[in-house]
């Protein structure tokens, strides 16, 4: 069944598992590439492992008394941990291709004002992490060796094992590197409306109890580490609320904007009438088709991308009782006239009664009857010609602007 599935000629109409199937092995490829990156990095990192290890060891060591040293308590530590700090450090240089390669991955299904707002993110993301690890190296470990080194009791040499010192700088430079992170986060969150400026600051209070939490988690026990993680998380926190004012604003001026409405017959709207919808992937996911060839309402006139944030707006429940009213109210004359006449027929309406609905609808748009005006101008798009969608498709504009 995979294989028959695979080729798209399936006995039982499955032939759709294709894309997917596709998916999985683009997944791999990209997974293979990154595998194959991290080992190409590694190799040339590995010879120069014990270099490596004196660098990261170098705050430690520089706060040693005179005398003491580093020392390695396992038989197979002097192999092993520069080994494994040359496998980290390869991931750690790495990352920009990997990341690279599951952008690549999911491109391909984001919309423009998502690839728009990706792209920046992913870039900052990156420098944030590795700017988490720099200040955890040059600020973070003098600090925290010197006050460790400080309080040793009387008479007990300091001499620490490479392979713990190893682990205790990887989950600071991880720690910090993912602190560095908040942002990040913070813009996501407003930039996908979960949340607002002033939601966030808000809940500052709980916030500074939470970094310190989360410092006391993610650092050594004590209290100066917990201390240098919690207070730039804190910071950290406070920029991101700042730069995800600009994110808000663009949104709302975009809303405030307006714009035309996309055609009803795409979409897979079910039908019914849509205005525009409101700045997001989800939104304009509605309004995305390819099978229909013709264009969407309004492109021709003011032209732009059809999925910028903020080109649409939802319609309100007021608008939208409006409209369904209105279709409810031609359905009902429209059984009303069957009742008397010849049993309705569904069938495409003449031209003749095409213009006339045409002319009706603009007489209604000057008027100031927005929904009935509506209601005549989507049967136009659904049983006229090019020319006459084409003026329908003007006048829906010019209501979009009331």
């Amino acid at each position: 069944m995979i294989g028959s599935a695979s080729n798209g000629q399936s006995d039982d109409g499955l032939g759709e598992e294709q894309p997917f199937l596709s998916h999985l092995v683009e997944l791999r490829d990209r997974l293979l590439r990154m595998v194959v990156a991290v080992l190409v990095v590694f190799v040339v990192l590995f010879p120069f492992g014990n270099d490596i290890y004196t660098m990261i060891a170098e705050p430690i060591r520089a706060q040693l008394p005179e005398g003491s040293q580093m020392i390695a308590t396992q038989v197979a530590s002097p192999f092993l941990t520069p080994f494994k700090l040359a496998l980290v450090a390869a991931v750690f240089l790495a990352m920009p291709y990997l990341l690279y390669q599951l952008w690549a991955f999911v491109a391909p299904g984001l919309y423009t004002h998502e690839k728009r707002l990706a792209v920046p993110l992913l870039t900052s993301s990156i420098v944030l992490f590795y700017l988490g690890m720099a200040f955890a190296y040059f600020v973070v470990f003098p600090l925290v060796f010197r006050f460790f080194t400080s309080v040793t009791p009387e008479g007990v040499a300091q001499m620490p094992d490479i392979a713990f010192y190893l682990e205790f700088v990887l989950k600071l430079f991880f720690a910090f590197g993912i602190a560095f992170e908040i942002p990040i986060a913070t813009i996501l969150l407003v930039a996908i409306g979960a949340t607002t400026p002033e939601a966030l600051g808000r809940k500052r209070p709980y916030v500074i109890v939470g970094v310190f939490i989360a410092g006391m988690l993610l650092t050594p026990p004590d209290v100066i580490s917990q201390t240098l993680l919690a207070i730039p998380m804190w910071l950290l926190y406070e920029a991101g609320i700042f730069f995800s004012r600009f994110f808000q604003r663009r949104a709302e001026a975009g809303a405030a904007g307006g714009a035309p409405a996309p055609d009803p017959g795409q979409g897979g709207g079910g039908g019914l009438p849509v205005t525009g919808s409101g700045g997001g992937a989800g939104s304009s996911a509605g309004f995305r088709s390819t099978s229909d060839p013709e264009p969407e309402v309004g492109r021709d006139i003011d032209g732009g991308d059809m999925y910028e944030p903020g080109r649409y707006r939802p319609m309100t429940a007021a608008e939208m009782e409006a409209e369904l009213d209105a279709i409810e109210a031609e359905e009902a004359a429209a059984d009303a006239r069957d009742e008397h006449d010849a049993p309705y027929v569904p069938g495409p309406a003449s031209a003749d009664a095409l213009e006339a609905l045409i002319r009706q609808a603009n007489a209604l748009r000057l008027d100031g009857q927005v929904a009935p005006a509506r209601a005549l101008l989507y049967r136009v798009l659904e049983d006229g010609d090019d020319d006459q969608r084409r003026v329908a498709r003007n006048i829906l504009a010019d209501l979009d602007q009331l």
